[in-house]
């Protein structure tokens, strides 16, 4: 934690950063955040996905806005929902003692509740800028007393046509306030509201990072109910499988490794309500790979650090691009190849498009292995290993066991008895049917009316996930 300590933050905030199991700043962080704490300068950030940009601008706002101020002190902005709760999950994680209350705004969500919840005073908004523009004009919402505003992955709200809700979200705001802005890209318009909106910024430039470079990206597409027939068949046709399973929730955490110990794997879970003696046990077993199967949440996740995972399995879909590059990048390290596996339900087939156009390297769509090729898979991946076994003579000690039991019995009975039970002919050799996903126009024109049904209309509607003014 020292590093950080050099930036000059908080003990309240060192303390909140260990308990997430941060233990060195990235780029970005390292040279936002002492900036920031000066408090001084407006920034720009180029800065991609999956960076940390999300703690550079949360911690200095978390260190310099006061308790129980009784207004508004900080709005950022953000082109989806998903991204909106993310970084709304951030800052509440990342404030340790402090109280401050912070409320994501966005479509798709109760507006009175949402109205109810400002009149109530928050200091935090985190919200798309549809949604905002609508808190506004009920007068639910005031920006006249903001400190930060801060305009997250700004490229992408002007991919969305928010250009001009962006321009009067900031014209709400007071012209003392600090502002910042995150952009992968930096197309001429956003160049444009940096000069109308912000005071002499600072330009930060991050290097580019490849997500994970050496990380085969796949991805299947099936229903809900499949999710753990497929993940069995993963495991099952691959040899020495050795990852992290990400589940979105706790629940889900402790019902998919139950099934799967129930089920014959070696795996186990890991969360938030799992204590830290415990935690510690499991990740020593998993390194020393007594455990090969971990599940797990991305909060519990963060501080492991294991070189040589072969896989890496979005059970569930992750909250936002960055969560998923923070996912990903658990494999294919140390000169090492890894793979990782993405399940797409119907339904999020939206959302999960547009992840994809925001992280980097390519994603491939693959069938589900059907029982045969499992089968196949598994008989080939034994005979592999039985012809291991032999070159390097490792069943010398059994050589008397073995001439005992021929003297008494045909040799094929008894190979064939023995690849019974090296193939564990219980629950896990009968396999399920997987029933297809329809591609195409008529799962697209689904999706896109299941997305204007959330909204309550889906006139102004132009993308996934992506919110507009009513």
């Amino acid at each position: 934690m020292e590093e950080f300590k050099k930036l000059g933050l908080s003990e309240n905030t060192l303390q909140a950063l260990q308990r997430k199991g941060y233990t060195t700043p990235t780029e970005i962080q390292r040279k936002a955040i002492p900036l920031l704490l000066e408090g001084k300068q407006d920034i720009i950030a180029q800065s991609q996905t999956g960076t940390g940009k999300t703690a550079s601008f949360a911690l200095p706002i978390i260190e310099k806005i006061r308790e129980n101020a009784g207004h508004v002190q900080a709005i950022i902005l953000t082109p989806t929902r998903e991204l909106a709760l993310q970084v709304a999950k951030e800052f509440e994680s990342l404030m340790g003692r402090k109280r401050l209350r912070v409320l994501a705004v966005y479509g798709g969500a109760s507006v009175s509740e949402q109205r109810d919840r400002l009149r109530q005073g928050i200091d935090i908004v985190v919200g798309t800028p549809g949604r905002v523009i609508d808190q506004l004009q009920r007068k639910s919402l005031n920006l006249s007393m903001v400190s930060f505003a801060v305009l997250d992955e700004a490229d992408e709200m002007l991919n969305m046509g928010f250009l001009e809700d962006i321009e009067t979200i900031l014209k709400s705001t007071n012209a003392q306030k600090r502002m910042l802005l995150f952009s992968a890209t930096m197309p001429k318009p956003i160049v444009g509201i940096a000069r109308r909106f912000m005071h002499e910024p600072i330009m930060l430039e991050v290097e580019r990072q490849q997500t994970a470079a050496l990380t085969e990206q796949l991805y299947y597409e099936l229903r809900p109910g499949d999710r753990f027939e497929c993940l069995r068949r993963v495991l099952d046709i691959t040899k020495n499988f050795y990852g992290i399973v990400f589940c979105k929730t706790r629940s889900d955490v402790d019902e998919l490794s139950r099934k799967l110990m129930n089920a014959g794997y070696s795996a186990a879970a890991i969360h938030g309500d799992v204590s830290q003696d415990q935690r510690e046990k499991i990740l020593l077993s998993f390194r020393q790979k007594r455990i090969t199967i971990l599940v797990a949440t991305d909060v519990a996740a963060r501080g492991i650090d294991v070189n040589d995972l072969t896989h890496v399995v979005n059970y569930s879909l992750p909250q936002s691009s960055e969560s998923y590059v923070h996912r990903i990048g658990r494999t294919g390290r140390a000169g090492k190849k890894g793979i990782a596996i993405t399940f797409v339900v119907p339904s999020e087939k939206g959302k999960f498009r547009f992840m994809e156009k925001r992280v980097h390297g390519q994603l491939h769509r693959r069938e589900v292995p059907s029982i045969d090729e499992v089968k196949a898979m598994k008989t080939e991946n034994v005979k592999l290993e039985l012809a291991t076994i032999l070159k390097a003579d490792a069943s010398g000690k059994y050589t008397a066991l073995a001439k005992e039991i021929l003297i008494s019995n045909p040799p094929v009975p008894v190979v064939a008895a023995l690849l019974k039970q090296v193939f564990h002919t219980t629950e896990r050799e009968h396999y399920g049917e997987i029933e297809k996903t329809t591609s195409g126009q008529r799962d697209d024109r689904r999706e896109r009316r299941g997305r204007r049904d959330e909204r309550g209309s889906g006139r102004n509607w132009r993308g996934p996930r992506r919110e507009r003014r009513r």
